[in-house]
């Protein structure tokens, strides 16, 4: 099987990297790729946003599967250019890739489906933001309505940051504040069968104890011997496949990669929000433990058949990965900055480095974006894990990076961490 991954990003060069080493795929390629994705794939150079040039590459390559990875090009419509070529694509159409495109769309979708979610009002002016804030009170939940690159949230207790925050965006949701841990869950469906994988946990800020301002995320692991033994089946249950159902009965049917954002509240499993693509750095961890064949899962979800693929099967071990951020990130990362000690990471066992930010300048590779690498490590547990990790990460040299030091610190202990608390 030729695949062909499009996106630039951590989630794309895990994939590609899973994808090259699957015994059904024989070529992978990618588009545009980064430096750590070429040593994995075949790159060309297309705009993820153009789907007749993304259509038209996978054709001249003879891809039997394109994985779109980024949740813009699905919004922009890119999947169904790709579709209408006769290629087999994993990821959503536009119409159902508005899960995770508009917020409010999602909770008309969670609504008719009775999906537990929190409470939610969507606002488009002054007077409706303040409303909205006097209904719910602090902390105060206010979310861009609109893609925004995993930096559209605002958890706080400003009364002042809620509103300047909902003044910048053109239309907003805000909710009501949702206690608890938050675990990531991501399904496979073809738009019948719902494949769910194994639960996850991301950590938002920027800094150790969960403090510092939200990001794309700073680290994951799995998997999540702190939650309930049946969290999977009920998530599935009255989430996941309703969602499903739901997307069908409306005519916008979801074939692709569904991500539920979930909070274990003091009154149960809450959905904070949906994503209509695989996560990052959540992806990196949970990829690292799949034993059933990628190629499978989203070839089966592309054509309809993954009825027949059979639930993912997992290795018994565990998986963490770290984020290694530009100095500067999130606000404003520096860009151009040498990377050194990937080679000596490269001979540690059981350890892979992926690469987000990153490019080729003169022949030495420098920082170009934010995040600029994740390092994952599977361990025969997390204390295993977190050790080979954290071992990459201290050979990785980058001029005023930075990383949390906590990454399943309080999992490996048997405690759950993540809370998004202002």
């Amino acid at each position: 099987m030729k695949t062909l991954v499009i996106g630039t990003g951590g989630r794309e060069h895990a994939l590609a990297l899973a994808l090259s080493r699957d015994p059904q795929v024989t070529e992978v390629h990618a588009a545009p790729g980064n430096p750590g994705i070429a040593e994995v794939a075949t790159l060309h150079q297309v705009d993820p946003m153009d789907g007749a040039a993304v259509a038209a590459l996978a054709t001249t390559i003879g891809a039997d599967l394109v994985v779109i990875g980024p949740e813009a090009p699905l919004v922009a419509g890119v999947a169904d250019d790709v579709r209408a070529a006769g290629i087999a694509c994993f990821g959503p159409s536009r119409e159902a890739a508005q899960l995770e495109g508009s917020k409010a769309f999602a909770k008309q979708v969670m609504a008719g489906a009775d999906v537990p979610t929190g409470m939610a009002h969507v606002c488009e002016t002054a007077e409706q933001v303040q409303d909205a804030l006097d209904a719910f009170g602090p902390p105060y939940v206010v979310k861009d309505d609109a893609l925004a690159a995993g930096k559209g949230v605002v958890v706080t207790d400003d009364r002042q940051a809620a509103i300047d925050h909902a003044a910048a965006c053109d239309r907003v949701v805000i909710e009501e504040f949702l206690d608890g841990p938050e675990v990531s869950l991501f399904a496979i469906t073809d738009g019948e069968t719902v494949l769910p994988l194994q639960p996850a946990q991301d950590f938002k800020r920027a800094l150790d104890g969960d403090g510092g301002p939200n990001t794309g995320g700073m680290g994951a692991y799995t998997p999540l011997d702190w939650t309930p033994d049946d969290l999977v089946a009920e998530v599935s249950r009255r989430v996941l496949v309703p969602t499903v159902q739901e997307m069908a009965r409306r005519g916008t049917p979801f074939q692709g990669l569904l991500y539920a954002g979930l909070a274990l509240t003091s009154r149960g499993v809450r959905v904070i929000e949906f994503n209509a693509r695989f996560g990052d750095p959540e992806t990196q961890s949970i990829l690292a433990l799949l034993r059933t064949p990628l190629s499978a899962l989203l070839y089966g979800a592309a054509i309809g058949g993954l009825a027949e693929v059979g639930l993912p099967q997992w290795a018994s071990s565990s998986s963490v990965t770290v984020v290694v951020a530009a100095e500067g990130y999130p606000e404003d990362p520096r860009k151009g900055d040498v990377i050194d000690g990937l080679d000596e990471v490269a001979a540690l066992d059981g350890v892979d480095v992926i690469h987000a930010g990153t490019a080729l300048e003169d022949g030495k590779l420098v920082t170009s974006g934010g995040r600029v690498l994740s390092v994952t490590a599977v361990g025969a547990d997390l204390a295993e894990a977190r050790r080979r990790a954290y071992a990459g990460v201290d050979l990785i040299h980058i001029r005023g990076s930075h990383h949390r030091t906590d990454i399943a610190l309080a999992a490996e202990h048997g405690q759950e961490q993540e809370r998004i608390e202002p």
